[in-house]
C-alpha cells in the first residue's frame, strides 16, 4: 500500500507553518510574542450580529441542514451589498452563491472548472490558496506579476503566445495579499477586453475590498460592462465585519461559473450553519459603521508602523489597501533569506512575520506583516526590531 497519494505530492511543506510552530512553542514558554504574522482580525464583530446569532441558534429549527449556495436572504443582502458599494445589479438566484470563506469559494471553484492538465494564471507572489487550489484540482500553473504595470500586460500576452495547452482562468487579487497593491477601474477594463479576446475565465478575490485608505476606495471588476461575461468575484466577511472564524464569503458575477461552483458545492457541503447565515444578513443589512471603524483602526496602525519601524532602522512602504504591509529584509539581511530572517526576528525580538517566500518564489526577499495588533504593541514591536538590528549589526 503506498503513501504516495498523487494531489499530497503536489503539495510543498506549509512554509508558514514552520514560523507558526516556533511561535506557538515561544508562547508556550511563557514568552510575549507580538504576533505580526497571521492576519487574524483581534476586535469582535458588532453586537447586533452577534446578538442575530444567539437569537437564531435559540430557534429548534435552525440546527438542520441549510443551502449549499446560502438562504435566499443572504444572497440577496450581498446583492444589496453589490448595489450600493459598486453600483452592480446582482441576481440573487443565478449570480450569487455563499462560501465559507473566500478560501473555500476559490479552492472549490477550482475543483468545478479544472481539468487535469489545464494551464491557469496566478499572481506570484501570491496568497496560497490562489494557486494551490488548483495544483489540488490536477491544474499547472504559469505565475504573472503581481505590480499592474506594463510588463504584467506583456506576460500575459506572452504566456498566452507560448503556454500550451492555452490557458483557461486567470486570477487577479486586488487589493493584493501579500504585497498590498491595488488597481484602478482602468485596469480591470483593459483586464475583462483581454480576457474577452483570449477566451479567459478571469477569477476576482476582492477580500479587501473595505480595508483601503487615504480616501481611495478600492474598484470591484464587475463595475466594468460586460464583466459578467467573463468574470466572477470573491468577497470575505473576515476582514470587514472582524468575522474571520465564522468563514463567511461570496462568489458572484458570471452565471456559468456560478451555476459549476454551486454544483459542486451541493456535493461537498450543505451550507454553514444557519445562524451564522443569519448573522451575516444582519451584518450587510444593519449599520455600517463598524466597516468605518474598522478601516480607521487599521490605517491608524498602518501609520504607526511606518513611522515607529522607520525610527527603528527598517523602513516600510505604507501600504495602499489591506491589513499587510510588504516590506524588504531590512539592510544588511538580504543574504539570508526571508524564512530565516523570520525565525531570527521571532527568536531574537519577539515579532512573528510571514516570511515572503511563503508566498510563491517571487516572494523571496521580503516579509509579510500585519497590522493585527493594537498601536502600543506596534510600537513594543519597533523597539524590540529595533535592539535587535542594533544587536546584529554589532556582530
Amino acid at each position: 500500500m503506498s503513501d504516495e497519494f498523487y494531489r499530497i505530492k503536489r503539495l510543498p511543506p506549509y512554509v508558514i507553518a514552520e514560523v507558526n510552530a516556533m511561535r506557538h512553542a515561544a508562547r508556550r514558554a511563557g514568552r510575549d510574542i507580538i504576533d505580526l504574522g497571521m492576519g487574524n482580525p483581534d476586535h469582535p464583530p458588532p453586537q447586533h450580529v452577534i446578538d442575530k446569532l444567539c437569537e437564531v441558534a435559540a430557534k429548534p429549527s435552525a440546527h438542520g441542514y441549510s443551502q449549499s449556495k446560502g438562504i435566499p436572504g443572504l444572497r440577496k443582502a450581498q446583492a444589496n451589498y453589490y448595489a450600493r458599494r459598486f453600483e452592480v445589479e446582482l441576481d440573487p438566484e443565478s449570480e450569487v452563491v455563499v462560501t465559507m470563506g473566500s478560501k473555500e469559494g476559490l479552492s472549490s471553484m477550482a475543483t468545478a472548472i479544472t481539468a487535469p492538465g489545464d494551464v491557469v494564471l496566478a499572481p506570484s507572489p501570491s496568497y496560497p490558496i490562489h494557486t494551490f487550489g488548483f495544483i489540488i484540482a490536477g491544474a499547472t500553473i504559469r505565475s504573472v506579476p503581481t505590480t499592474p504595470d506594463e510588463y504584467y500586460w506583456k506576460a500575459l500576452d506572452n504566456a498566452m503566445a507560448y503556454t500550451v495547452p492555452r490557458p483557461t482562468v486567470l486570477v487577479v487579487n486586488y487589493p493584493s495579499n501579500p504585497t498590498a497593491e491595488t488597481v484602478d477601474l482602468a485596469f480591470y477594463e483593459r483586464l475583462v477586453a483581454w480576457a474577452r479576446e483570449n477566451k479567459v475565465w478571469v477569477l476576482s478575490d476582492l477580500a479587501y475590498s473595505e480595508l483601503y485608505y487615504d480616501g481611495k476606495p478600492t474598484r470591484s471588476i464587475l463595475e466594468v460592462p460586460g464583466a459578467k461575461d467573463v468574470a466572477v468575484e470573491f468577497t470575505s466577511m473576515s476582514k470587514t465585519y472582524s468575522m474571520a472564524g465564522w468563514r463567511m464569503g461570496f462568489a458572484v458575477g458570471n452565471p456559468t461559473l456560478i451555476s459549476a461552483l454551486s454544483r459542486v458545492k451541493s456535493y461537498l457541503d450543505y451550507g454553514a450553519f444557519t445562524p451564522i447565515q443569519a448573522a451575516a444578513c444582519a451584518a450587510l443589512n444593519g449599520p455600517q459603521d463598524v466597516v468605518e471603524e474598522n478601516r480607521a483602526r487599521y490605517q491608524h496602525r498602518r501609520d504607526v508602523m511606518v513611522e515607529s519601524f522607520a525610527r527603528a532602522g527598517w523602513d516600510i512602504p505604507s501600504p495602499p489597501a489591506s491589513m499587510f504591509a510588504w516590506a524588504k529584509l531590512p539592510p544588511g539581511f538580504e543574504e539570508m533569506g526571508s524564512l530565516e530572517f523570520s525565525k531570527q526576528l521571532l527568536e531574537h525580538a519577539d515579532v512573528a512575520v510571514a516570511a515572503g517566500v511563503g508566498y510563491g518564489e517571487e516572494g523571496e526577499g521580503h516579509v509579510r506583516i500585519a497590522m493585527v495588533e493594537n498601536e502600543q504593541r506596534i510600537r513594543q514591536a519597533a523597539r524590540n526590531i529595533k535592539r535587535f538590528l542594533a544587536e546584529h549589526a554589532r556582530r
